[in-house]
């Protein structure tokens, strides 16, 4: 969340950071309650130095023999009168704290301004897609040939937007899932996490999901308020909540694999053919904690980490700077990577890099000791799918079919698949 007393200091620049987003939040009465806060400390304080002065007055009328029980009374309503204001703002300082978690953060100055994915930034294009001498088949087609994707007996089991992977595709799965550990801890230096895959609210809080994106989230039954994670993102961030950092430990780089658990309340009828838009999905997570003069340079260094992958995969795709409209809620900016499925004719996100800054640590209370002794300052915390791998396996499937419906594998896996127990 924003700093409130920065969102009040720099209204204007909040407000249109929000028309710049599109977004419907107004200010107005954040605007009306600070007021109210403000002018109710102020009288609170002006009754507190007259309860002050009076109980002075109360000594030296009894030490003169005089009656101070008018003063007595006089310093019990005034006292009431405090007790009522102090609630007040409390009251006021709980919904000013409710109105902030609804501001999105405030996008980074290269952000570029637009209402939707339309207004998106190209920044780089890797790789040249493959000229296809036969019909090219999805990957649901390719799935069903080789019977290694199986939507059907998943609906049966559990419901529409889940699958069941068998034979080579389960394996291919499981390769990927090592592929891109073994890259990020042994080439980039990330360290391995296998977190819980269930997390308490203040986790989704801490993150950004809570309360606004509680629709989008599975919670399960019960009198504990837990979740299904919808990301390694959740706990990973939250491995270092309500901690002070060492700055000379910063920047701290984590890996984790999980699965990964969406309700799409939002996406209706979107994505509804293949593993696209799953319920459930495998991903490995990139998570940063840095400090704000480093955070857009470990920006960059955390998409390469992502990039890198997909070349390693021999996958053509795009690097994509989102506009203000499209980019998340907690992010400052975000890069998309999205890569080239033939069956679309087009490039399909798969993995979104972000910047949150402060926006995440400073609901999650992760802070870090400067090196050079200053006062203790909030974190910035980026994070990236480094990759999504259901969609990853996608991409392959496609880009390296046969005409026959089976396909090759890229050369980087192939030793992950040849070894035998």
């Amino acid at each position: 969340m924003l700093d409130a007393k920065w969102v009040l200091a720099h209204l204007d620049e909040v407000r249109q950071s929000l028309r710049n987003r599109r977004s419907p939040i107004g200010l107005d009465e954040i605007e009306t309650l600070d007021r109210e806060r403000r002018a109710a400390i102020t009288e609170a304080e002006r009754l507190k130095a007259d309860k002050n002065e009076a109980s002075k007055r109360i000594g030296a009328v009894i030490k003169s023999g005089g009656d101070a029980a008018e003063l007595r009374e006089r310093v019990r309503v005034v006292g009431e009168m405090i007790k009522v204001l102090d609630d007040k703002v409390s009251a006021i300082e709980h919904d000013l704290n409710e109105l902030m978690l609804q501001i999105p953060n405030v996008p980074h100055a290269s952000v570029p301004v637009g209402a939707d994915e339309t207004a998106n930034r190209i920044e780089k294009t890797w790789g040249t897609p493959r000229a296809f001498d036969f019909p090219v088949r999805d990957h649901v087609d390719l799935g069903e040939i080789t019977g290694t994707i199986d939507f059907p007996r998943a609906a049966k089991i559990a419901g529409a937007r889940f699958a069941v992977l068998s034979g080579e595709a389960a394996r291919l799965e499981r390769a990927l899932i090592n592929f891109m550990l073994d890259l990020h801890t042994e080439k980039h230096g990330c360290r391995e996490v296998l977190p819980p895959f269930i997390v308490n609210k203040e986790s989704m809080f801490g993150t950004g999901q809570l309360p606004k994106f509680e629709a989008d989230l599975f919670r399960l039954a019960g009198e504990n308020p837990w979740y299904l994670i919808p990301t390694a993102e959740v706990p990973v961030t939250n491995l270092h909540r309500d901690e002070i950092l060492d700055g000379k430990d910063l920047p701290l780089w984590y890996c984790a694999y999980t699965p990964c658990f969406r309700s799409e309340a939002g996406s209706y009828g979107k994505d509804t053919r293949g593993l696209i838009r799953q319920h459930q999905f495998d991903k490995v997570e990139l998570v940063a904690f840095t400090t704000p003069e480093t955070s857009y340079e470990v920006h960059e260094q955390l998409t390469g980490y992502a990039e890198a992958v997909l070349e390693r995969l021999e996958l053509p795709y795009r690097r994509v700077t989102l506009c203000t409209g499209d980019t998340g809620f907690s992010s400052a900016k975000t890069y998309d990577l999205e890569v080239w499925l033939p069956s679309q004719n087009t490039y399909r996100e798969i993995s979104s890099c972000s910047n949150f800054e402060d926006y995440q640590a400073r609901r999650a209370q992760i802070r870090y000791r400067p090196t050079d002794g200053g006062k203790v300052r909030l974190a910035h915390t980026l994070n990236g799918s480094g990759l999504a791998v259901g969609r990853t396996l996608i991409a392959i499937l496609e880009n390296y079919q046969r005409p026959d419906g089976s396909f090759d594998i890229p050369s980087a896996l192939k030793p992950y698949l040849e070894s035998r127990l």
